[in-house]
């Protein structure tokens, strides 16, 4: 599955999911372009440690999600996109009918739209290239919901659909089009909710994580950034090819259900 002369870029790769998919990318040895909308030295130092870790060319961009013409830029500025990994993404739990404009607003524009007009950018230079992978991180909640998650829910059911329409502009080319969706995954975000989850309900460790934080996951396991990332890479090699306009779910059975 290499990946040797290929340019990634991943947004939202600065921690959790991303990173973990930049990494898997970096040592099946593509180029990347990390992202978010920071734009400290620990940011570039991470692209260096990768550089350094897989023998690779990486670098970091910043570009803020939710502003379209940033979207587009980040893709200008890296100069070539043959893989793009839609991973930006932000939540905000509340019933519909108290559900803040803005926070609604924030997540549709960071969740979708930056999608959209990532992959709008860089479909010209997957064509001109002759090659091309989208992934797109959709989730779970893409293929079912849950409750006071509307804006969240609405953004990755958009992603699947967006997903199989470019999958089927590009259909005869040598482009594909997928989506991946976790279910509940481990973060570091994640890891530290653990504590407070566990005093707040008076649990040991593994109780509170598989009764309360993994009680919709089936396998009673979370999934891992290293488990994404090697079904990114998967979806990028030659053996997937022919997968287009699909949806692969990583997420213990969540959507079996």
């Amino acid at each position: 599955m290499s990946l040797n002369g290929k340019t990634a870029i991943v947004t939202g790769s600065n921690s959790g999911i991303g990173l973990g998919i930049a990494r898997e990318l970096a040592r099946a040895g593509a180029d990347v372009v990390l992202n978010s909308f920071t734009d400290r030295e620990e940011d570039h130092a991470l692209a260096r440690a990768l550089a350094d870790e897989f023998g690779v060319k990486a670098r970091y961009i910043k570009a803020d999600m939710s502003k379209g013409e940033e979207c587009r830029n980040l893709i200008e500025q890296a100069g070539a996109c043959d893989i793009l990994v839609n991973n930006a993404g932000i939540q905000h739990v509340s019933p519909i009918d108290e559900f803040p404009v803005e926070k609604w607003d924030a997540i549709i524009a960071i969740n979708l739209n930056s999608a959209f007009h990532t992959t709008a950018a860089a479909l010209p230079m997957m064509r001109a290239a002759g090659w091309g992978r989208i992934v797109n991180i959709a989730s779970a909640h893409g293929l079912t919901a849950s409750p006071f998650k509307a804006a969240y829910v609405a953004a990755k059911h958009g992603i699947v659909g967006m997903t199989k329409t470019v999958a089927l502009e590009t259909a005869q080319e040598p482009i594909t089009c997928n989506a991946i969706c976790p279910g509940y995954v481990l973060t570091p975000l994640v890891e530290a909710q653990i504590p407070d989850t566990m005093e707040k309900y008076g649990m040991g460790r593994e109780e509170v994580i598989k009764k309360v934080m993994l009680e919709r996951q089936p396998s009673k396991e979370f999934a891992t950034v290293e488990q994404l990332g090697g079904t990114a890479v998967f979806l990028c090699s030659d053996a997937a090819a022919q997968i287009t306009g699909t949806t692969i779910s990583v997420d213990g059975g969540w959507t079996a259900l």
